[in-house]
């Protein structure tokens, strides 16, 4: 019987069916219940509480890391950011400063928290060992805080990550992006904006790794059928789209990029893929599309297990860098 009524479903409508059910499954208990969203104090409060339970479902750490949890870089307790560095009697001790994954976890721009466990397990533990710093990132959220101001809160972390990467043995103009979901909109739509990044203050960064998002091109996605969770986050403004879109935000003298898309969607993120690659390639940059037979979730969940997948991801953030290329495996 249920696979019968799976087969009556529209692919939009199954689709929709899939993501609501991973959204209330990675938010956090209290997501899951009312809430009055307007009052920003509560938000925070929300926000405190979504952490916590996130850090007591924090994976043990493996042999050779150590983390530094919490550290500031804004005054909001969402502005917070977990370090994953070798320890000090690390056989991985090198002169030479490590590089640096950024990490940046999804959840529609209202959910998720940076020490989840499909956010950094497999990566902190593949990566880490081999003289990676891995930073994940948290960052405000809605409905307090808009979208825009979510990147600007990437970017800020960035900023101030990089400031202090020597402190942690890393090398701050060896930093790649990574995103899921949320966070990979976020971070493509940063890397589509490098240069007003640089302007600011920012290091040039590597490049960046976006880990299936199905907006590259907001305005398309907007007019047509998409779930609800895209109209909080984007609104009704084709102004705003606009801004929020890395297809139309996209500038001469951005940082390479990787797109992973998830072939099982519905929505068929890899054809927004493909069309900022192409979008990409005719300003003279580097975008290339790599379509994986996952689900959304597993996509971001198996990244760091020894596979073709992570190979393939290895090889993008190899050729960004001679010593990013001579610590992966």
């Amino acid at each position: 019987m249920p696979s019968t009524v799976h087969r009556t479903l529209t692919p939009f409508t199954r689709y929709t069916l899939t993501a609501v059910a991973t959204l209330a499954l990675a938010a956090p208990a209290w997501a899951q219940a009312p809430a009055s969203d307007g009052a920003q104090g509560g938000g925070r409060l929300r926000a405190l509480i979504a952490q916590k339970q996130a850090q007591a479902q924090a994976a043990a750490l493996p042999t050779g890391v150590q983390r530094i949890a919490d550290v500031p870089y804004g005054s909001d307790p969402r502005q917070r950011m977990d370090v994953y560095l070798p320890t000090p009697s690390s056989s991985t001790a090198s002169a030479v400063r490590a590089p640096v994954v950024f990490m940046v976890h999804g959840g529609g721009w209202r959910h998720g928290d940076k020490a989840m466990g499909r956010v950094v397990q497999e990566k902190v533990a593949r990566w880490v060992p081999r003289g990676f710093v891995l930073i994940s990132v948290n960052y405000r959220l809605l409905p307090d805080t808009p979208v825009d101001q979510q990147e600007r809160d990437v970017q800020a972390a960035l900023m101030a990550a990089q400031q202090r990467a020597t402190t942690w043995g890393a090398d701050p103009s060896r930093f790649i992006l990574m995103g899921h979901s949320a966070g990979a909109h976020l971070v493509a739509l940063l890397n589509a904006r490098a240069p007003q990044a640089l302007r600011e203050g920012a290091w040039p960064w590597l490049g960046t790794v976006v880990l299936d998002s199905a907006v590259m091109n907001v305005p398309a996605y907007m007019r047509a059928p998409h779930m609800p969770l895209y109209d909080d986050a984007f609104g009704a403004d084709p102004t705003y789209w606009r801004l929020l879109s890395p297809w139309h935000q996209w500038t001469a003298g951005a940082p390479p990029m990787q797109m992973v898309c998830s072939t099982e969607r519905a929505d068929q993120p890899c054809h927004q893929a493909e069309a900022l690659a192409r979008h990409v390639h005719g300003l003279g940059g580097r975008a290339e599309v790599l379509p994986q037979d996952l689900s959304h979730g597993e996509i971001n969940a198996q990244l760091g297990l020894e596979s073709p997948y992570t190979r393939a991801v290895e090889a993008f953030m190899g050729s960004l860098d001679a010593e990013v290329a001579r610590r992966l495996p």
